[in-house]
């Protein structure tokens, strides 16, 4: 009996271990999010209604890059646009309200904290996997290219509906 109560604490013990060691990271990658610190590129056209993009992340560790690049490339879609390339138009931010962010702080808190709404919005094109050219290491942080696909027809009508932005055709 006493041999199973020691692997039960033992059990105990190496799980709450890793949850501190993962609410750490999230708290890393948090930080570097709350930074905005990214580059859009467009990659290619995707399906009607979505924009495929490279999105360039920032962080001392590679996957937290490349996990924020998700809530990093939404973020771009709404406060900054992209410029084209090669033959691919570019596209103007959602918003053209530079304090929109600040003036919404709670929503967009909540949209973008972990597990948060944004994530219904993007998925990865790759499966996370980062070619070695879109790794690179700069000063002590990590750049990390990451591709992803974010469907901007549904995140248009959803900042609609919330009342974040305006309708298109709500007029001037």
């Amino acid at each position: 009996m006493k041999k199973y109560t020691i692997i039960w604490m033992l059990l105990l013990l190496l799980t709450g271990f890793s949850s501190a060691v993962n609410a750490q990271t999230n708290k890393k990658a948090n930080a570097d999010t709350e930074a905005w610190r990214y580059e859009l590129e467009v990659a290619g056209t995707g399906v009607q209604g979505t924009y495929l993009l490279k999105v360039w992340s920032y962080s001392k560790k590679p996957n937290v890059a490349i996990e924020q690049a998700k809530k990093n490339a939404v973020h771009g879609i709404i406060f900054k646009g992209f410029a084209g390339d090669q033959g691919i138009l570019g596209k103007p931010p959602l918003t053209t309200n530079s304090n929109l962010e600040q003036e919404k702080d709670e929503w967009f808190k909540e949209f973008f904290a972990d597990g948060g709404k944004y994530q219904k919005f993007v998925s990865l094109a790759s499966d996370g996997a980062v070619a070695a050219e879109d790794r690179m290491k700069v000063g002590k942080q990590y750049k990390i290219g990451v591709l992803v696909s974010v469907n901007v027809a549904l995140l248009r009508k959803d900042l609609e509906d919330a009342g974040i932005i305006k309708s298109l055709s709500a007029g001037f």
